[in-house]
């Protein structure tokens, strides 16, 4: 305010002296200016008019902000402290990036204070620095105080107090206080992204569901069996995020590890690193924090500071890299997998002696016998199947789920308790008729543990099979400075500016541009281009293609954690966060199964009582063992995770398989409709053309060639549409050189407006730039080219005609997609010449291809297509920014590899590779997904059926002794996880 304030008096001041200059009468002006004091111009303080007219005009705003800076930051904008600065406020404000931090790492980050300015950013400050002070920045004086959270927004605890905006505040005035906190409330939410170890099956996933909506402060909750995965996010001031996290592992049992999505991330190993926090973090280096894997995470601003650089030289010592981890989504299986595996071989060691003791022809000795097992059995309950125990009571109090960690609970202590009383009245002399069965308890669990390894390391391998990050090489040969001599590094230590070597055979380890050498590369996993592709310098190589017989010299351009093979990677586990449909239907039936199984094992148990005492004749000691081993075996033998798993396995196979075909889905629900498609509309150029399109030939009104070429090529050359291209490039071959034009504003579906020396001009279509009653327009209309006009206030000064070429695999597209019953249109800006010779040469009706459609257009055609039956599922196909709107309106929005991001952005699915079959790719994908899920469902109800009905004594001439149930889980999930992996090897027509 103070500064508007100054400038103001500026301008007065300079319009007055222009008055004397000119003998203008000054008296009639603001001549307030003049009179200040020398000091207050010396120190640039506004005069008091001027200062009263902008408080008059700024204070109430100002006083509902606060803190001017912290407002700026809350919406990542600039303030006093420069950008980079910035993104150092944004990580360093947010919460600690682990959940147990040693209590010595906390005094260390009091000691050091949570300024978010706390170190100086690397560029100069916009303020001068205060006399004596050696500060290069405002960050140390602007927002020095930011320790105490609970001051922010008071006056004290302003994050200006003591700079320019607390200068600003004396001298206007303010002293009340603003308790808004513009870094809370609505801006104060954060998205958090946890790695979660220890789901086994999906009543765990609905646990942890029900826990983090029962946190306050928690919203929009993702959670992913599969991928052992949780994302949500936390408004911090409800609840923090260590809170939350550390009430979601009190209450689930679960391990939880944040997997951070701001900057880049460095893992080293932790000696030294304590004594490192101590220090002021480097420019560039956004936090450390320590992980659960005993070493410590440095966060990190790749375009400020490289991996390498921080690595020798950041801090006063040199740090080393941390073993390299695989996905946190793969590591976190395998280490579930690996502990499985240990209990159950554990579990089995202890129980063979005990089946051997029960059940081998030995001398009687059944108190030693008994002793050994019971010893044996005690081990195993607490040990092996106590660790169900918590999870189970953890669920029922907490989540409010019955989930199946109590079905193992009460089975198996119903076995082993039983066994233990039966032990007891054997040595005090009473022994029951049934005696004491350890075998059945210790049996039980140890196959209970077998089918949960087994299943978990089904998953494991299934997911294993269809990551993509797999294909991210681990080491790169990096050029040294000389240019000649190489060395091996770590690609998590490759930073910008660095070129690295492609020897012959090997993969690219990322995205870059050949700075020398030549060679053929195979880019099929990523353009589904079998033959190999020439690459010479200049040319763009991308993380994952192999090379072929030549070197290469690349230039980086992409970083390992954004290259394609990452950015690809992330996309697909967006998706298998998602939820179909099916799934919700699927998540209520496993949240019902439970509950049920337990109902039937009562009703079991009363059932087999009345039945042994009534109808066997037998006692009632008899007739309750009896029940109570029908009881277990029901328990026991019903499995909802076969329930649990058969959408989302599916839906993680389907998800890798469509990313190998090229086709990347950013949402469950997209494969689950894709297969009712009923109408795809396409975009012409891009889409349906390859979009490189080729000036035929141009005509210049009155000749007047070399006058216009320089005006317009200023006019298109920094826009993107592929009529702008190619008139850039057409031009650029002759050697015209841009002249200036300014205000230039792209229009979608209509063209390009600019002024040149004060005269306005146009470039676009013949309906906008109204040149359609030229003879020569009309001549190029209809030949079917694409025309481009160019006009100088209003006048036509030239036009040209362009043509594109249809992409080979379009027709056979379009003819399989009307095979199948889905209508085909077009949609397109171009003239409406062009647009029906594309579709005559398609064999699309006339009258579902469009021309001269503004993205408004286009969308109310899709909206229209969608009213005009209430069962229709609407694909569009586009690539540019005036296709967004249409992609968004779209059922299913689909975007092509070579657009723009805005529209990548708005589309559901998108399309890896430049051709139009992965169309088909996706429908098929969803008909054949769906057909397994359907298969699942069906398997996964007959078998709990199936195996109730036989465990609970239905068949009286065959039943399950209940040491044996617990092979049921592997017989139930075992097929869902075959059946789901067997979309791996489907055929595709496409």
């Amino acid at each position: 305010m103070v500064r508007i304030a100054v400038r103001e008096c500026e301008d007065s001041f300079k319009f007055l002296l222009s008055c004397a200059v000119h003998q203008h009468n000054t008296e009639k002006g603001d001549d307030c200016c003049t009179k200040a004091p020398k000091s207050a111009k010396t120190e640039k303080r506004p005069c008091q008019h001027h200062l009263q007219s902008a408080k008059s005009r700024f204070q109430p705003t100002l006083e509902a902000l606060g803190c001017i800076c912290r407002a700026l930051f809350a919406l990542n904008l600039e303030s006093c402290c420069a950008k980079g600065q910035n993104a150092q406020c944004r990580s360093r404000r947010s919460d600690a990036r682990t959940y147990s931090p040693p209590s010595s790492l906390m005094s260390l980050r009091s000691a050091k204070g949570d300024s978010c300015c706390s170190v100086a950013p690397p560029g100069p400050c916009k303020r001068p620095a205060e006399p004596g002070s050696s500060a290069t920045s405002c960050a140390k004086i602007c927002c020095s105080e930011r320790a105490n959270p609970a001051s922010i927004g008071t006056t004290s605890g302003d994050c200006c107090s003591g700079g320019p905006c607390s200068k600003e505040k004396e001298i206007l005035g303010i002293t009340s206080e603003v308790n808004l906190d513009l870094e809370k409330g609505a801006l104060g939410a954060e998205h958090v992204v946890l790695s979660i170890q220890g789901m086994t099956c999906t009543g765990c996933e609905t646990k942890l569901e029900r826990t983090l909506a029962n946190i306050r402060g928690v919203s929009k909750i993702k959670t992913s069996l599969v991928l052992s995965r949780a994302e949500f996010d936390v408004n911090t001031t409800q609840t923090s995020i260590d809170g939350a996290v550390a009430r979601l592992q009190r209450a689930t049992g679960f391990e939880c590890q944040k997997l951070s999505k701001d900057g880049h991330e460095l893992e080293v190993l932790s000696p030294g690193v304590r004594e490192i926090l101590l220090q002021q973090l480097p420019p560039g280096v956004l936090s450390i924090d320590p992980t659960t894997n005993a070493t410590f995470k440095i966060t990190y601003e790749p375009q400020v500071i490289g991996a390498r650089d921080i690595v020798k030289s950041a801090f006063d010592r040199q740090l080393k890299l941390a073993p390299h981890r695989p996905d946190p989504s793969i590591s976190a299986g395998k280490k579930h997998v690996w502990q499985g595996g240990l209990a159950t071989l554990i579990s089995a060691c202890l129980t063979v002696p005990v089946l051997v003791l029960a059940w081998a022809p030995l001398p009687e000795r059944e108190i030693a016998y008994g002793s050994t097992s019971l010893a044996l059995a005690t081990i195993i309950q607490i040990f092996i199947a106590g660790p169900f125990y918590p999870a189970a009571l953890k669920s029922l109090i907490f989540a409010r789920v019955i989930e199946m960690d109590l079905l193992i609970v009460l089975s198996t202590s119903a076995a082993y308790i039983f066994s233990v009383v039966a032990f007891a009245m054997l040595v005090a002399g009473k022994p029951l008729s049934t005696g004491e069965f350890f075998e059945t308890s210790t049996l039980l669990v140890t196959l209970i543990m077998l089918g949960r390894f087994i299943t978990a390391l089904a998953r494991q391998k299934a997911i294993e099979s269809i990551t993509i990050r797999s294909m991210q090489q681990s080491t790169a040969m990096l050029v040294e400075s000389d240019g000649t001599s190489t060395r091996d590094i770590d690609v998590r230590l490759l930073q910008y500016g660095d070129i690295f070597r492609v020897m012959p055979e090997a993969k690219v380890v990322t995205d870059g541009t050949v700075i020398s050498g030549s060679s053929e590369i195979n880019e099929s996993m990523i353009t589904g281009e079998s033959s190999p592709v020439a690459k010479i310098k200049g040319s763009p190589v991308v993380a994952g293609s192999v090379n072929g017989s030549g070197t290469l010299d690349v230039r980086l351009t992409r970083l390992c954690a954004d290259n394609t093979i990452s950015t690809i990677a992330n996309m697909v586990d967006e998706a298998k966060l998602s939820k179909p449909k099916t799934q919700e239907l699927a998540d209520r039936i496993a949240g019902y199964f439970v509950p049920a199984v337990a109902a039937i094992t009562i009703v079991t148990y009363v059932i087999w009582i009345a039945v042994g005492i009534a109808i066997q004749k037998r006692s009632s000691s008899d007739a309750t063992v009896q029940a109570v081993t029908y009881s277990i075996a029901v328990l026991i033998i019903s499995c909802p995770c076969a329930i649990g798993l058969a959408v989302p396995m599916v839906i993680v196979i389907a998800g890798g398989v469509a990313a190998e075909k090229g086709v990347i889905f950013k949402t469950a629900d997209t494969i689950e409709a894709a297969k009712n498609v009923t109408h795809v509309v396409f975009d012409k150029t891009g889409t349906l053309t390859a979009g490189h399109l080729n000036v035929e030939e141009s005509n210049y009104v009155d000749g007047l060639t070399a006058d216009v070429k320089p005006i317009l090529l200023g006019l298109v050359s920094g826009i993107k549409h592929p009529v702008s291209q190619a008139i850039t490039e057409h031009l650029q071959s002759l050697g015209v050189s841009p002249a200036t034009v300014l205000d230039i504003k792209s229009l979608p579906g209509k063209g390009v407006l600019g002024n040149w020396n004060g005269t306005e001009i146009r470039a676009g279509n013949a309906s906008w730039t109204q040149a359609t009653p030229s003879s020569k327009v009309q001549q190029f209309l209809t030949s079917g080219s694409t025309i481009l006009c160019f006009t100088v206030n209003g006048t036509l000064r030239a036009t040209y005609a362009l043509q594109d070429t249809l992409r080979p695999e379009a027709a056979y597209v379009v003819s399989t997609l009307q095979a199948k019953g889905v209508s085909v249109s077009i949609v397109s800006g171009d003239e409406t010449g062009a647009v029906q010779k594309t579709a005559e040469n398609l064999g699309i009706p006339s009258l579902n291809a469009l021309s001269r459609c503004s993205p408004a257009d286009k969308q109310a055609y899709i909206l229209t297509l969608k009213a005009s039956s209430a069962n229709s599922t609407i694909f569009f196909l586009g690539d540019g920014t005036n296709d967004a709107i249409a992609l968004a309106s779209a059922d299913i929005g689909i975007h092509m590899r070579d657009g723009t991001d805005v529209a990548r952005s708005a589309a559901d699915v998108v399309l890896t590779r430049a051709d139009l079959r992965g169309v088909l790719v996706l429908i098929e994908l969803s008909r054949k997904a769906l057909r397994r899920i359907v298969f699942n469902f069906a398997w996964s109800f007959v078998y709990n059926l199936f195996a109730i009905l036989l465990a609970a004594g239905a068949f009286v001439n065959f039943r399950i002794p209940p040491a044996f149930a617990g092979v049921g889980e592997i017989v139930s999930v075992l097929p869902v996880i075959a059946i789901a992996v067997g979309l791996r090897w489907a055929k595709f027509s496409a």
